[in-house]
């Protein structure tokens, strides 16, 4: 992998539009387990909020409920950013939804591509995930100390294992071009941090609705698998703390905290 290929802090830097996040310290490896438990770390000895992790390949990338997430060398973003929202424990999910339309946003904006986001976090692209999202807080004295919120996002990966083969994407694969990384990265803060700023001025109800205008989940017919049961039916709405609303073939609505949709 060439220097310039690579997600330095010098190179992200430069041109990076932000007033806070990535100007506080980027810390970057060439291989880690996962970019989230570095700067979990970090958190925890008390980085302040903005300070960037990424690396280069992941060996133990991680996705919800402990799934793996595909993290070969130099091909995709591989980041994890450090928040320190005013925000109680039960509003965490806000900054999940926020980061799904970042992500979604920045890749609007440089690229041509068909970009839609299924509920929660995923971010597809004809229907296959192109970038996944994983937030972890902590808490103390029942408010939230931090938030670490990763990104994963396939960007020049040429092909996927065939497990996930199927269901995953990436910017090459559906323009047939390399993208500068770099690039996506600096757009991706810039947007996260004026969503996190449009959060504490405006509250969650603007952001809430431009995830509406991105979701190809409202109005769809699902299958929600959660841990022990499965429904499926149609998405009526998501709620203002986030909860997709799925009314099933009897006409009963269910509220659903947490689970694997898949669009039928």
């Amino acid at each position: 992998m060439n220097v310039s290929d690579m997600l330095l802090p010098s190179e992200i830097v430069e041109g990076l539009d932000t007033e806070v996040f990535g100007r506080k310290e980027i810390i970057h490896f060439r291989e880690t387990d996962s970019t989230n438990a570095r700067a979990r770390e970090l958190a925890d000895q008390g980085a302040p909020e903005g300070t960037l992790v990424v690396a280069e390949r992941q060996t133990q990338g991680r996705g919800r409920k402990g799934r793996t997430w595909f993290s070969p060398s130099g091909a995709g973003i591989y980041a994890s950013l450090i928040l320190r929202p005013s925000i109680p424990p039960n509003e965490a999910t806000r900054i999940t939804f926020l980061t799904a339309v970042s992500a979604a946003e920045a890749l609007l904006h440089l690229t041509d591509l068909n970009v839609r986001i299924k509920w929660p976090n995923d971010i597809l692209v004809n229907g296959r995930k192109l970038a996944g999202i994983l937030t972890e807080i902590s808490t103390e004295r029942g408010a939230v100390d931090y938030a670490v919120v990763g990104l994963g996002m396939n960007v020049n990966t040429p092909a996927f294992p065939d497990d996930i083969r199927e269901r995953a994407t990436s910017i090459l694969i559906e323009t047939g071009k390399r993208f500068p990384r770099t690039d996506l990265l600096r757009e991706y803060l810039r947007q996260q941090e004026a969503y996190l700023r449009r959060l504490r001025t405006s509250g969650f109800e603007p952001i809430l609705m431009r995830w509406k205008e991105l979701t190809d989940s409202i109005g769809r017919q699902i299958r929600v698998e959660m841990t022990d049961k499965t429904y499926v039916g149609w998405v009526e709405d998501i709620d203002p703390a986030g909860i997709l609303i799925l009314k099933d073939k009897e006409g009963v609505s269910h509220r659903i905290l947490s689970g694997d949709v898949v669009l039928l």
